[in-house]
């Protein structure tokens, strides 16, 4: 790759809502379980977004989905893409970020938390 190209691609990852955070409410995981969990959560213009800076050490069925001093169900948002690394997910219908304060890693085969962030 020249290092041109690497700039202008170094650029426009950087400026990427998923990587770069400060749009919205931010959070940081803590692990849940046993699970080590950690980096950063963002709830900003109708999704939730890992940062760049997520980790997470694996376990069968993990899903994003989203809190009030506890999990809700009803906020599910599909399977964690991955176990590192940004990653998108947009809210269900219905759902008003405003009314929750977490974002969860949830392993719904055995009904447990993995990771929450809270959110600020």
């Amino acid at each position: 790759m020249h290092r041109r190209t690497f700039l202008a691609s170094a650029a426009a990852l950087a400026a990427s809502p998923a990587l770069a955070g400060g749009h919205g409410r931010l959070g940081s995981f803590t692990g849940a379980s046993g699970h080590a969990t950690n980096g950063t959560a963002e709830i900003a213009d109708g999704r939730v977004n890992l940062l760049a800076d997520f980790r997470f050490d694996g376990a069968p069925d993990p899903k994003v989905a989203l809190g009030r001093d506890g999990y809700d169900p009803a906020t599910l948002m599909g399977p964690l893409a991955a176990d590192s690394g940004a990653s998108s997910y947009a809210l269900p219908a219905g759902v008003d970020p405003a009314d929750y304060n977490e974002v969860w890693i949830w392993c719904e085969r055995f009904n447990v938390p993995l990771g929450v962030a809270r959110l600020n």
